[in-house]
């Protein structure tokens, strides 16, 4: 007897609705989107803002920690000037920011 009764469908408004199972996996979802997708495509779309505008005599700093100033821009590379006469050449996605808003040293 008892097996029988298990093996009954729930009955009347106990069935639970599909809807209802996907959605706690639809609002995990969201929320990823808005707080970690979202704002990283957006940082990856100011990184590379920021390196289509880079030009020549600006100053830099590589994902190394090398400050450097411009001296050239080809198609994947920069030439950065890391001192008098020494220029190295980098590729343009180890370019990390911009130095311009950086207060000298004293």
């Amino acid at each position: 007897m008892l097996s029988i009764i298990l093996m009954m469908q729930p009955q009347g408004e106990d069935a639970a609705n599909p809807l209802m199972s996907f959605l706690p996996l639809l609002l995990i979802v969201v929320v990823f989107y808005f707080f970690m997708i979202r704002p990283q495509m957006k940082r990856q779309k100011e990184t590379r803002k920021f390196r289509e505008g880079l030009a020549k005599n600006d100053k830099v700093v590589t994902t190394g920690g090398i400050y450097g100033k411009i001296v050239s821009i080809h198609d994947t590379t920069i030439s950065l000037e890391v001192a008098k006469d020494i220029v190295i050449k980098v590729d343009k996605n180890g370019i990390v920011k911009d130095m311009s808003d950086v207060q000298p040293q004293r």
